[in-house]
């Protein structure tokens, strides 16, 4: 071990079920600013505690970029809720060569082991779940990123109703770059902002969209950047939250569209059908209009 110094924790653990050291690094792709799990130095790290994520490939992956970084014999602690991945949690680590000690406590399942001296199978995890392009979609994309392995039935119903836009805009949770892949085809904007939580669409949108007209945030869309003035947004909002729907989550992008645009300006937005979104943009917008409905999706436009 190269002389490990610090700790890592991924996500935000329960504090009631792991102690996390002070000095402990953020590394959730999900937390604007964390460091990069990519980043840490082989058997850099002297203990971690990973709050691991619900999908197989996108769990796996975390695990053996964890174990990659920790010294040998250094202490990991790893929890998922049962129904979330918790229930196969003790395999997969299993499977890297570790020795497991699994507990359960509030619904959660919870690993402790340490670094093995010799891991297995870390490669193969890391190249599965890692930034790569889908021939499939023809797109760069990453395990855990929103719609990373098939295409969005609700991006698709949105892409077939935008006309041409113009001027400046923005990509409110831009994901891969969809959306604003299908903007950029207008030679009318001259710039568009794109948005979003995940760390690891940011950097496939980045690739996607090779354009200079592009500009991207890491960041929650509904805080920032600072943006004003805006001539168009489009978004596909999020309504989930760790798994639990949370109407909150599009309403806040609704909101923070109507703070951004100039007056005049659109808003285009597509949602599942049975969310209850018409009544905030009628609050909060001069002219709203329905766009199309489908495949259980519904589109508006919105004039502000």
């Amino acid at each position: 071990m190269s002389g490990a110094a610090r700790s890592c924790v991924y996500g935000l653990p329960p504090a009631a079920l792991a102690e996390v050291p002070r000095d402990a690094v953020q590394v959730s792709p999900l937390i604007p600013g964390a460091e990069a799990l990519e980043a840490l130095a082989p058997e850099s790290l002297a203990g971690a505690v990973v709050a691991a994520p619900p999908g197989t490939v996108e769990r796996r992956y975390v695990l053996a970029r964890v174990l990659q970084a920790l010294g040998p014999g250094a202490p990991f602690t790893a929890m998922a809720p049962k129904e979330k991945g918790g229930a196969r949690l003790r395999k997969e680590l299993e499977t890297f060569g570790c020795v497991v000690a699994e507990t359960g406590r509030r619904h959660q399942r919870i690993c402790e082991t340490r670094r093995p001296e010799h891991a297995v199978g870390l490669d193969a995890a890391v190249a599965a779940g890692a930034l790569q392009r889908s021939a499939a979609l023809g797109l760069w994309t990453q395990a855990g990123a929103f719609s990373w392995d098939r295409p969005d039935p609700g991006a698709r119903q949105l892409l077939a109703a935008l006309p041409p836009l113009a001027g400046r805009g923005a990509d409110l949770g831009c994901g891969l770059g969809v959306l604003a892949r299908a903007v950029l085809a207008s030679e009318g904007v001259t710039r568009i902002e794109l948005i979003d939580l995940d760390r690891r669409a940011i950097e496939a949108a980045r690739r996607n969209v090779e354009d200079r007209r592009a500009v991207f945030h890491w960041a929650d869309a509904r805080i920032a950047p600072d943006l004003s003035g805006l001539d168009f947004v489009v978004t596909n909002p999020p309504f989930h939250d760790r798994g639990q729907e949370d109407r909150d989550l599009g309403l806040g992008f609704i909101r923070r569209a109507q703070q951004v645009l100039k007056v005049g300006g659109t808003l285009w937005l597509v949602a599942n059908r049975h969310l209850p979104y018409e009544a905030a943009l009628n609050d909060l917008f001069a002219r709203v209009t329905p766009r199309g409905e489908g495949a259980g999706f519904k589109i508006y436009e919105a004039r502000r």
